[in-house]
């Protein structure tokens, strides 16, 4: 009962790359191979080691569910978009992000393909090296659509509709290669939900056809490193009930969101986000209890994951590894409880 996960990623380490650099951008959507440390030739073996890292520090903190950490990417999202056919990254376009800037994106400019299995390797990584439930995470057809230049398609929507096809066959080979569960990552669903709407939600539909494995899908309101406003509430949530993820990610810590919401989330698995990642001072065991405690009138303690807000790429390593252990200590705070 109650198992406690992280989102995504946990910190890299400073010696694998550089993470002034990392925070003084907003996430890069097309390579930025300068953020590394690391010589290009070792690189390999250093992402290795850090997601060696990675997996020790979730494994001690005492959390259930392990992710690798994203330790190989530069951002949630390029690592995979870039990997994919009928882009250019080379000649880059331009986008607004979620907090209106210009950002260079990958230019759409053929059909989008995934040529070979993006993370595949990493997921047998991660299992070889775990006995734990394992989760992997992949970026989202529509942020991914929205993260692009289209310079080929007729619209949009015909352009999140091939990173579906894409994102559908990474998933189901990411679960053949032995995931327990696959996480789909949609924060611009919250950004731009009007789009989200209209075609966003029929993208991540076709993402999950056909899948048999226990699947999620997270949103958000972005980094609380880049992003440092927070509304008080989801522009769109209650869509996602419907939809064929068994959970759904949502952040509650920082924004103090009314959990009055789950109700709309009734038949799905609530991977709660009780971790600030605003402030990197760690949070008492009886401050995430309680924050998970709120959850309870809305949602059995069954169908709840304790997990952080967002990703933790932007935290420094000691306060990511605090934060774990007071996930873990309030878990086993509400277990004895119930």
């Amino acid at each position: 009962m109650l198992p406690t996960s992280l989102v995504g990623s946990y910190a890299q380490p400073d010696w694998l790359i550089d993470r002034e650099k990392l925070a003084g951008r907003f996430p890069p959507r097309v390579r930025a191979k300068e953020l590394w440390r690391v010589d290009p030739a070792y690189l390999t073996q250093a992402q290795d080691d850090a997601t060696l890292l990675a997996i020790r520090a979730q494994e001690e903190a005492g959390l259930d569910i392990v992710t690798d950490g994203e330790m190989r990417r530069e951002s949630y999202s390029n690592h995979f978009a870039t990997a994919l056919d009928g882009v250019d990254i080379d000649n880059p376009g331009t986008a607004l992000d979620r907090s209106g800037h210009p950002n260079p994106v990958p230019r759409i400019t053929g059909p989008i393909r995934r040529p070979h299995p993006v993370e595949v390797e990493d997921l047998r990584f991660l299992r070889a090296h775990t006995d734990r439930t394992i989760k992997m995470t992949v970026p989202g057809p529509f942020t991914m659509s929205q993260q692009a230049q289209n310079d080929h398609y007729p619209d949009a929507e015909a352009a999140a509709m091939d990173y579906a096809a894409a994102v559908n066959a990474e998933i189901k080979d990411l679960h053949a290669a032995g995931a327990d569960i696959v996480q789909i990552d949609e924060p611009y669903m919250q950004a731009r939900p009007d789009a989200a709407r209209a075609y966003g939600l029929a993208a991540l539909n076709a993402a999950l056809d056909g899948v048999a494995g226990t699947t999620a899908v997270h949103i958000c309101f972005g980094y609380a490193a880049i992003i440092h406003e927070r509304p008080e509430g989801y522009s769109f949530l209650p869509e996602l009930a419907g939809c064929p993820a068994d959970q759904v990610s949502i952040e509650t810590a920082q924004s103090g969101l009314d959990l009055g919401v789950l109700a709309d989330l009734a038949g799905k698995t609530i991977i709660l986000g009780v971790i600030d990642l605003s402030d990197p001072a760690v949070e008492p065991v009886d401050v995430v209890a309680a924050r998970v405690r709120r959850a309870f009138p809305h949602a059995a303690p069954e169908r709840i994951v304790i997990a952080t807000d967002c990703g933790m790429k932007y935290l420094p390593r000691a306060s990511a590894e605090g934060k774990m252990r007071a996930m873990a200590g309030a878990a086993a705070v509400l277990r004895a409880e119930l």
